[in-house]
């Protein structure tokens, strides 16, 4: 019984059995934590997160990384900022967002398939410049 327990706890599911009972004292214990406005102001602060946990899953699953990305997502949010507030138009702020990131992932392989230096190296180097 007590190995069962330590498989669950410690095994494959373990991280789902945390978040669950963490979801439980959670919601015991703090006043409208499952209202529909708290779960979706929860869902709109990792949702940059999330798409940043994917795409570095597929550098992952490349076996590389890229240390750049937060950065990369700051730049490229102060970029749809700025377009947005220059031009009066979302549409073109997501535009040039997303220009800004592709410039910088652009630039991060080149510099790294083609002059073949470090992914470590030129991530850091990339991290600090933007």
């Amino acid at each position: 019984m007590m190995n069962t327990l330590k498989k669950i706890l410690l095994g494959e599911q373990g991280l789902l059995v945390i978040f669950l009972v963490a979801l439980v004292v959670v919601s015991v214990f703090v006043p409208n934590f499952l209202s529909q406005r708290n779960i979706i102001g929860l869902l709109q602060a990792v949702v940059t997160v999330g798409l940043v946990a994917c795409t570095m899953m597929l550098c992952l699953a490349t076996r590389d990384f890229d240390l750049s990305v937060g950065s990369n997502v700051a730049f490229s949010g102060m970029m749809a900022v700025m377009v947005s507030n220059a031009t009066g138009s979302i549409p073109l702020g997501i535009l040039g967002a997303m220009l800004a990131g592709a410039a910088v992932g652009m630039f991060n392989g080149v510099v790294i398939a083609r002059l073949g230096i470090n992914a470590l190296i030129t991530t850091l180097a990339t991290m600090q410049i933007v």
